[in-house]
C-alpha cells in the first residue's frame, strides 16, 4: 500500500486543507513505462468532531486492514463541520458532496462509477456519511456509520456553548426536523424515491451515549424499507471499538473480487 499526505487548496472552503489517500501499490515494475492508469474503487473515510486527516491511521491500523484489496481509501480534514454549509461559517457540504471528489480524482486514479464509491465514519463523521449516501444516492452504492450522530433533531434541547456552536452551523435548531439536515426525513424521502438506493451499515456500542439515537435511525429506516444492516455490540465512544468495526466495514462493502494489479 502507499500512503500519500496531500496539501490542497479548497476553492469552497477558501483555505488551505489536507487529506492523506490509500492506495494499492502495484508490484515492481519490471520496465521504464509507467503501468496503465486504473480507476479504483473509493472510501471516502471520515472523522468525528475536531478530527482531522490523520485520525484514522494514528487511532486504527486501516492501512494494514486495506491491504490485499483493491480500494483507495481518502481520509479528509472535517474539523467540526457536521460536514454542513453552516449559516455562519464555511460550505462544508459543498466541499465534501462536490468539490472534495473532484479534486481526489484529478489527482488520484479513483472510480467516479457509483458502485465503486463508498463512505464511512464514525460519529459527526457517521452523519457525514449518512447524509453524503442518502442525499446523493445517485453517487454513492454504500454508506456506513459507526456510533454516529444520527438523530440531529435530538440536539434541539442543547445549551450553553454547545447550542450556540450548532446554532453557527445549522441555524434555527427546531428546524432541523423534516430538513435536509434530518437524516429520519432523508430516510423517509429516499425510500418512496423510484431512484437508486444506498447500502446502509450502522454500527453502536450498547453504552455509548449515541445509543438511542441509533436505535431510532434503526428503527425508522427498517420501518421505511432501506437495506440496512445494523449490528450492536456492547461498547462505549471510543476508537478500540471503532478499530474493530473498520474492519467489519471493510468486509461489508460491496467489492468486485480484487483484481491484479
Amino acid at each position: 500500500m502507499a500512503l500519500i499526505h496531500c496539501n490542497f487548496v479548497s476553492d469552497v472552503l477558501g483555505l488551505s486543507t489536507s487529506m492523506d489517500v490509500i492506495l494499492p501499490q502495484a508490484p515492481g515494475v519490471k520496465t521504464a513505462r509507467a503501468p496503465a492508469r486504473r480507476s479504483l474503487p473509493t472510501l471516502y473515510l471520515l472523522g468525528g468532531l475536531s478530527d482531522d486527516h490523520t485520525i484514522w491511521q494514528r487511532r486504527t491500523s486501516i492501512e494494514r486492514y486495506v491491504e490485499g484489496r483493491d480500494l483507495a481509501v481518502v481520509m479528509p480534514s472535517g474539523g467540526r463541520s457536521f460536514y454542513t454549509d453552516a449559516v455562519h461559517g464555511r460550505r462544508y457540504w459543498t466541499f465534501f458532496s462536490e468539490e472534495l471528489p473532484a479534486i481526489a480524482r484529478s489527482l488520484f486514479p479513483l472510480s467516479a462509477a457509483r458502485k465503486d464509491t463508498f463512505v464511512a465514519g464514525l460519529s459527526m463523521g457517521g452523519y457525514g456519511a449518512f447524509r453524503l449516501a442518502l442525499r446523493c444516492p445517485d453517487r454513492f452504492a454504500a454508506a456506513a456509520s459507526l456510533s454516529g450522530a444520527l438523530d440531529l433533531a435530538d440536539h434541539a434541547s442543547a445549551e450553553g456553548d454547545w447550542r450556540a456552536e450548532l446554532e453557527d452551523l445549522f441555524g434555527d435548531l427546531g428546524a432541523i426536523a423534516g430538513s435536509d439536515n434530518d437524516l429520519l426525513h432523508l430516510a423517509k424521502r429516499i425510500a418512496r424515491s423510484r431512484g437508486p438506493k444506498p447500502r446502509l451499515y450502522q454500527w453502536c456500542g450498547t453504552e455509548d451515549f449515541l445509543y438511542a439515537g441509533n436505535v431510532r435511525f434503526r428503527d425508522h429506516a427498517r420501518r421505511v424499507g432501506l437495506n440496512l444492516t445494523f449490528e450492536e455490540s456492547p461498547g462505549s465512544h471510543e476508537w478500540s471499538y471503532w478499530d474493530r468495526q473498520i474492519q467489519r466495514v471493510l468486509e461489508w462493502l460491496p467489492l468486485a473480487k480484487s483484481k491484479s494489479l
